[in-house]
């Protein structure tokens, strides 16, 4: 195994930590925006459903890294992390330090890229 497992459950915790203090910061962005605010301009309002919108649409990215935390945790509790999904192949120790929840290894993530752009 390419990484140790309490090293590995070190860097997805602190990730979880991160994303979800992230998460929690950002609430009020994600707010209902008050659309009757007579004090408050047209492009003011079209200002703040924008930034209610980017502000959403981080959030869901982040519970897409909080689904991809879980799902390293499960692999790491069944002995199957730290391994290529497609190939079976060990995916770098350097790898996994950056990105504890990689589930390619180079190879078969630069072909699952290739798949994606056709």
């Amino acid at each position: 195994m390419p990484i140790s497992l309490k090293d590995a459950m070190q860097l997805l915790e602190g990730k979880r930590i991160e994303v979800s203090v992230l998460s929690e910061t950002t609430k009020q962005a994600r707010a209902v925006v008050e659309l009757d605010q007579p004090s408050v301009g047209r492009l003011s309002r079209m200002d703040a459903l924008q930034s209610q919108a980017m502000a959403q649409e981080v959030e869901r990215r982040r519970e897409l890294e909080l689904l991809r935390i879980e799902q390293a945790v499960k692999r790491l509790e069944s002995g199957d992390f730290g391994y290529c999904i497609e190939c079976d192949a060990e995916i770098p120790l350097k790898r996994l330090e950056i990105d504890p929840t990689a589930t390619h290894c180079v190879k078969c993530a630069e072909a699952e890229e290739k798949r994606k752009k056709n």
